[in-house]
């Protein structure tokens, strides 16, 4: 292939590298509105009285917006397909604070100054309730979190609202219990997986005006474009028709711009106001104020008998979704879905568990969405199993994973249709030495090395329900238009995309024009969440560009008057196969736009899946442990990866590594820590350790390719995947060095320090 499978550059790299205006803030207008919030100072509390007629009068003040002020209709900010299985838990401003930080009134003035100046003068009484903080305690706790009567859901996620549960779940094939019963070795234990901040360089904002129609134009640092305008149109309650969202470039997203965090309060402004307005969450309030990986609790026991054979599998978890309940139920479901089908020699499975609410800042979508959780979990405790077996814990996976052609419990009898998992795994092993290594070597009185391993898997995109659509034009001087409404967050989604169209047109990446996103434009799309942009939109291209190829074909064979079987096509020439005719694309173009065909030539595609073929990872780490204080230092981490066919290695490959680094901060660093009263202790980078260069010693990357059948040019998603192995790798390998097993993310230096006095 020409371009498919080639390291291309990404198409943006230079305007991006050389500062040309690209983000939200660089497109603003002069004489712009500035909006701040004020924000709860309490956990959990109700307004009693708010006066905010001093803030009016300060020179320059727009408006002043409460409770009052915004319509009274209650929706979900979570970025999913219709119906949502999100609760309608919010309003724009709610007179019930769920956490601290929490929206209490917008502010809108000429300048930030202004507005700041006008927030102090804002008197608010509150009466201040018990706050849920314990996630663990949340379940019939005496605060009910949301008492409201107009809470609802779109269907049964298992909500009992006044024990603030937000969703109880229940799969089970086979008799769990009487599994384990029989199974010869049972290995059981519980993992705490902290809530983890996204750290994306660009934090959240938007920008919004009305054009010269009076529709309402909102340009935004999301994911999600057309989920944002349905959700717009509910919270506002105008017609979708009169809102137009505009996607630039992202400055990272990590799935926290999935949820529609701030273009609301911009939205209503400029509505009252008719002026443009925009809003910009400073570090802090990115941290303390909009979302984060969901915190869970899951106890896993696993099942195997004397020759090895895991019989049986049983997650037990509790997920704590903060103060609101967007992406609760299906973060917490994907803990199961991406956990159970990987070993397929089991007899019986069960994944069961709750969400519930706290008063604290809510979780939503983050890369890996539940199966990171999971991984960790379900990872640590084959590693116990294979210890207690007395096995090679990879001898122990290559014995249990399932394989391509093959099908497990959790499937429901669906064919895994691509896997090179087992191949990954030997690859890994030579790559970081692990015959040689395994478990362990000292190096002197108190410095171990040792080495530790996981696999994991992901999805690509949701089956049956995401469907992605693109278009390209064929322009009048012969080069291409490509619309897309999926988002490049800096993943290089646009450029790869790119290369798959210039591969099936048999043209180059450079006379194709990438317009991406925008609602009024673009062709529907998610967005680019679930790992789904190279699968799902992708597919959506391949058959854009084909459905267009023909088209050339078969108007060059019209115009050449001769059968469209007799042409050949070579991306710049249409030929007869005597080659006595011929016409030039250029040309072709410029009868069909500009001349006599009186047709410009479209080629259309629209792609949604019902498979959601996984991605695999094999991840090892070899770490050096000291015995004496517990400090961790991470020396090499290799992770062998099956994405199917890896479209652009350069841009996957940079995919693996930012993934990889995002996982050892989960494992060893990154804490999302609230203080007795509920108020965010880590709302900065001071607070806040996210790793380093110089924490994270080699990262090696290799890809061992397999064929999705169902994938464009036989691709998976690779983009959450690369999160999840890294904290159970680590974790096995400081067990390896140490003997103590540390269950509760992030793995410190006190808590192994701990650990080892309390095993001596």
């Amino acid at each position: 292939m020409n371009f498919v499978g080639k390291g291309i550059g990404k198409i943006d790299g230079m305007a991006i590298a050389t500062g040309k205006p690209v983000y939200t803030d660089d497109l603003v207008m002069p004489n712009t509105l500035v909006v701040k919030i004020l924000r709860s100072p309490y956990a959990f509390a109700k307004i009693t009285t708010i006066d905010v007629s001093k803030a009016e009068k300060v020179p320059g003040v727009e408006c002043v917006l409460t409770y009052k002020d915004v319509p009274n209709v209650r929706f979900s900010v979570a970025g999913q397909s219709y119906p949502e299985p999100s609760p309608y838990d919010r309003l724009i401003l709610d007179p019930i604070l769920r956490y601290v930080g929490d929206e209490v009134a917008i502010i809108a003035a000429v300048d930030e100054k202004t507005a700041l100046k006008a927030m102090k003068l804002i008197k608010v009484d509150y009466e201040v309730f018990t706050p849920v903080l314990d996630f663990e305690k949340a379940e019939g706790h005496e605060s009910v979190i949301h008492p409201e009567t107009d809470l609802h859901c779109n269907f049964d996620i298992g909500m009992q609202q006044e024990k603030n549960v937000v969703s109880d779940q229940t799969v089970e094939i086979g008799d769990i219990e009487a599994e384990l019963k029989a199974c010869a070795v049972v290995a059981e234990d519980t993992y705490y997986i902290q809530a983890q901040a996204h750290c994306m360089m660009e934090t959240y904002r938007s920008f919004n005006y009305l054009d010269h129609m009076g529709r309402l134009v909102v340009v935004s640092s999301t994911q999600i474009p057309f989920h944002v305008r349905r959700k717009l149109a509910l919270a506002l309650q105008i017609p979708a028709s009169k809102i137009r969202v505009i996607k630039p470039r992202i400055g990272g997203g990590f799935g926290g711009k999935q949820t529609v965090v701030v273009e609301i309060f911009t939205a209503i402004v400029t509505l009252k106001t008719g002026k443009p307005a925009k809003i910009i969450y400073d570090r802090s309030e990115t941290f303390s104020c909009t979302n984060s990986r969901h915190a869970m609790r899951l106890t896993v026991r696993v099942g195997a008998d004397a020759d090895g054979y895991i019989r049986a599998v049983d997650i037990q978890g509790l997920s704590d979704t903060g103060a609101y309940g967007e992406h609760a139920s299906t973060v917490f479901m994907v803990v199961g879905q991406k956990t159970l089908p990987l070993y397929n020699k089991t007899k019986a499975v069960r994944f069961m568990g709750k969400v519930v609410y706290t008063n604290k800042m809510p979780g939503a979508a983050f890369r890996g969405y539940g199966a990171t959780q999971g991984t960790f979990a379900l990872e640590a405790t084959i590693n116990k199993l294979a210890a207690q077996l007395n096995m090679d814990p990879t001898e122990l996976r290559l014995q249990n994973l399932i394989k391509e052609g093959e099908t497990s419990l959790a499937y429901h009898g669906k064919i895994l249709g691509s896997s090179s998992l087992h191949r990954c795994i030997e690859q890994g092993k030579k790559m970081i030495g692990w015959d040689e290594k395994y478990p362990q070597s000292r190096i002197n009185g108190n410095k171990v090395k040792s080495v530790g391993m996981a696999v994991t898997m992901q999805g690509s995109g949701i089956a049956g329900i995401d469907t992605a659509s693109a278009e390209i034009r064929l322009n009048d001087d012969g080069n291409y238009t490509l619309l897309l409404g999926s988002t490049d967050m800096g993943t290089g989604s646009d450029t790869i995309l790119a290369q798959m169209a210039a591969e099936i047109l048999e043209t180059t990446v450079d006379n194709i024009i990438v317009n991406a996103a925008d609602t009024d434009v673009s062709p529907y799309d998610p967005g680019s969440y679930a790992s789904s942009t190279t699968y799902v939109t992708g597919m959506a291209v391949v058959k854009a560009a084909e459905e267009l190829k023909q088209k050339i074909i078969d108007s060059g064979a019209k115009i050449l008057k001769v059968s469209a079987d007799t042409i050949e096509f070579d991306g710049k020439l249409l030929t007869t196969m005597t080659g006595e005719k011929e016409l030039s694309l250029e040309k072709l173009a410029e009868i069909m736009v500009l001349g006599m065909g009186n047709l410009q030539l479209v080629g259309q595609g629209t792609y949604g899946s019902p498979v959601s073929p996984p991605p695999f990872i094999a991840g090892f780490a070899e770490v050096e442990v000291d015995t004496e204080t517990g400090k961790v230092e991470l020396l090499d981490y290799v992770a062998v990866v099956d994405c199917g066919t890896v479209i652009n290695p350069k841009l996957a490959t940079i995919q693996v590594e930012g993934g990889i680094v995002q996982g050892i901060g989960l494992a060893l660093y990154e804490e999302v820590r609230y203080g007795e009263q509920g108020r965010l202790q880590t709302d900065s980078f001071m607070q806040y350790k996210i790793p380093c260069r110089k924490d994270i010693g080699k990262i090696r990357v290799a890809f061992e390719e397999s064929f999705e059948p169902t994938g464009p040019f036989g691709a998976k998603s690779l983009g959450e995947v690369v999160v999840n192995t890294p904290a159970p790798a680590i974790a096995h390998a400081v067990y390896n060095a140490v003997g103590v097993r540390i269950n509760q993310l992030p793995i410190t230096p006190e808590k192994i320090f701990m650990a080892v006095q309390n095993n001596k």
